[in-house]
């Protein structure tokens, strides 16, 4: 299976992107999505020669997929002769060329203009350009049987233009004068167009930055012949995987690396959204795009293109962004039919019009007309993508990563937020404060830094940090038990193990330590290892209270540990001694009850994640861990948790707003414009307008304040 992603030009509304949906679907590819805002088209394919043969289907819907190999069968001699244009902006200025003589009669009497020969000469490119544009659209949208706006577009001007045209012919052209209604139509309808383009750009701006990155030299070492080393510069995109790099201050990081040599402050802010620098030294890793405050280092590139860790990013911010949440559905169901609904309304209006007014049928036809060319079923479409496509971004630059654009919805319902202890409450940088044994000092650390060495959890980490062993303890057999701890067993067959209370309190009644090591069921000592508290963990449970989220703590450590934690930064409820099947039924009894996100940082914490309602996982989690959530913290802490749950709701209440000026729109302009209170043209520029409105109203969610 290849994932195919292609930018495709020409997505104008929703409507333009259930075609493309639609048409991928029915020729068999799988996990489809399309965001016409971004033109992001994304599916995934059995046979890679299946590629061209979409590639054309694509094409010939009347859109355009870049960076592939064109598919034209046109003789380049008549291109010259067919008004080519690669934006709304240049169709505009085009169009207006001839629009403006024809509208000039309204405000200065010219009688040469009003020669209906002349209309038709002027009006004539102007229509010829609207429908390589709207009519081709429209055409080929009803072949698919999913009409989209330019349906209605093509529809009206065409009326106007045939109206007129018959009036020629008939020598009554005075009374079939709407040559400029057709040319204004055409004309303000590209300006909408632009305008909205223009305002949709700007929704993606944030999105945008993080593909956009300095433009640099990288500094490659190289070892000539004396193995003298040698460094020169070369193109980023010329690195391999393996490449040595030379990093200096002030410079921006070329890729993905680990440092071999030297410490620096790296400014990470791109990805975090935190400004104050980060220290690293040897073996920490460098991500592209961050830049070296202070120091020098030399690295091994670990990552190129795609595989690099800003480009992941950027690639799941747009598979979020190019899903449909719930709320987006109803209104993708609404689009479909609106076309259609709205052709039947200009149809009714028409002829109720003509039938039980004395306006006349030109009159009459003007009206319908209008119907047409205000009723904007993008704005329908808009009212979610723009709001994601913002928040989405927002949450980029401050470094939070949703993975699906669902999380963006649901987080309007949380309730409650359930916290893991180790690594997630706390900074996860432990030292062993106490520690007692039965056995030589030796001989105990030797045993308990063997068994350790094997275990991921950040306590087994530090311990074997600060006690490497004298001597190693060879074991024959070595096993994990998740929430439990490590199994040992050596040639001798005896069985150690390094676990916690819990196993143990048959053995001893002193539950306060993390640590306890046994040889054959009998306690051999114990160890005290303690964590520091987040600095920012109090805070951010103070600001969860007052958004009246319940707060819980959910921990496989001891409970008098637990409860410790608790106290200092005042979470509510307290489970813990919970092994992962444990921390599994406690989520989902608690999920059951009201929506509940968790946060947590370990491979103990998989499951629970991905059990919530809403997963979250900090960025120095475990890998597994990561994977399981639906949201990460790219700032290796909590301090934007309040942020991300806040930016979920206001991004929802946003889409609520979008989605009712949307319909509200509609529902009071055509009535208008049915009953004769608004002109086609001035219907035509409200139209586009109105997308301009619903792209601000989601720009406005960059700035506001939402905590």
């Amino acid at each position: 299976m290849e994932n195919v992603s292609w930018k495709v030009e020409g997505m104008s509304c929703t409507n333009c992107a259930l075609t493309i949906h639609h048409y991928l679907e029915e020729k068999g590819v799988e996990n489809v999505k399309v965001n016409f805002i971004g033109g992001e088209v994304n599916f995934d394919v059995k046979d890679s020669g299946q590629k061209i043969i979409l590639l054309k289907g694509i094409e010939s819907l009347g859109y355009h997929v870049k960076n592939e190999i064109p598919i034209s069968t046109e003789n380049p001699t008549r291109k010259f002769f067919l008004l080519r244009f690669t934006n709304h902006l240049q169709r505009f200025i085009f169009c207006a060329i001839f629009t403006i003589p024809l509208m000039l009669h309204m405000f200065v009497h010219l009688h040469w203009l009003m020669n209906p020969f002349v209309q038709l000469i002027l009006t004539l490119p102007v229509y010829w350009v609207g429908m390589r544009f709207f009519g081709k659209s429209a055409i080929k949208s009803l072949r698919n049987g999913i009409p989209n706006m330019n349906v209605l577009i093509a529809l009206g001007a065409t009326a106007a233009f045939i109206y007129s045209l018959y009036g020629i012919l008939v020598n009554r052209a005075a009374d079939f004068m709407f040559f400029e209604t057709t040319a204004a139509i055409i004309t303000l309808v590209f300006l909408g167009n632009w305008l909205e383009d223009q305002s949709v750009e700007r929704t993606q701006k944030t999105i945008r930055s993080l593909a956009i990155t300095q433009k640099t030299k990288a500094h490659m070492i190289a070892f000539d012949d004396q193995h003298q080393e040698q460094v020169f510069e070369v193109a980023p995109e010329t690195l391999r995987v393996g490449d040595l790099i030379l990093i200096n201050t002030g410079e921006q990081v070329p890729t993905d690396c680990k440092i071999l040599w030297g410490e620096v402050a790296v400014n990470e802010s791109l990805l975090t959204g935190e400004s104050i620098p980060v220290h690293k030294s040897k073996k920490d890793v460098l991500i592209g795009g961050s830049t070296i405050e202070t120091g020098t280092v030399k690295a091994q590139v670990t990552a190129i293109g795609k595989d690099t860790v800003l480009n992941n990013i950027l690639q799941l911010v747009k598979q979020a962004q190019a899903e449909k949440p719930p709320v987006q559905q109803f209104a993708d169901k609404i689009s479909a039919i609106f076309v259609p609904t709205v052709v039947a309304i200009a149809i009714v209006t028409i002829l109720g019009n003509y039938w039980f007014t004395n306006i006349g049928f030109g009159n009459s036809l003007l009206r319908g007309i209008a119907v047409l060319v205000i009723s904007c079923p993008c704005a329908m479409g808009l009212a979610t993508p723009a709001a994601i496509a913002v928040g989405l971004g927002r949450a980029a630059r401050n470094g939070i990563l949703f993975k699906n654009a669902r999380s963006l919805e649901v987080f309007k319902d949380i309730q409650q937020v359930v916290f893991d202890k180790t690594g997630t409450l706390t900074t996860g940088h432990f030292s062993i404060t106490q520690f007692e044994s039965n056995i030589d000092t030796s001989e105990f650390q030797s045993i308990v830094a063997s068994l350790e060495k094997y275990a991921a959890h950040p306590i087994a980490k530090a311990i074997v940090k600060e006690w490497k062993p004298t001597m190693h303890i060879h074991f024959t057999k070595v096993e994990e038990v998740k929430g439990v701890g490590i199994k040992g067993e050596d040639a001798a067959g005896n069985l150690y193990m390094a676990t916690g209370y819990k196993q143990v309190a048959h053995l001893t009644n002193d539950k306060s330590h993390n640590v306890y090591i046994t040889k054959n069921n009998t306690l051999l000592g114990w160890l005290t290892v303690e964590d520091t508290i987040r600095p920012e963990a109090v805070e951010v449970i103070q600001q969860l209270h007052k958004k009246n989220i319940h707060t819980i703590l959910l921990s496989g450590d001891s409970k008098v540990n637990c409860e410790k934690i608790a106290a200092i930064t005042g979470i509510e409820t307290v489970y813990s001694e919970q092994t992962p099947e444990q921390k599994l039924q406690t989520i989902t009894q608690l999920t059951a009850k009201s929506p509940t996100a968790m946060i947590g940082d370990g491979i103990n914490d998989a499951p629970a994640l991905a059990k919530a309602t809403v997963g979250i996982s900090l960025s120095d989690a475990s890998h597994i861990a990561m994977q399981s959530a639906q949201v990460v913290l790219m700032n290796y802490g909590l301090t934007h948790l309040p942020l991300a749950l806040a930016l979920g709701k206001h991004t929802y209440k946003t889409i609520k707003e979008n989605l009712f000026w949307a319909f509200f729109y509609n529902i009071i302009a055509i009535p208008i414009a049915a009953f004769g209170f608004l002109n086609p043209a001035l219907g035509a520029l409200a139209m586009g307008l109105s997308d301009v409105v619903l792209a601000i109203n989601s720009i406005r969610l960059n700035y506001k304040k939402v905590i």
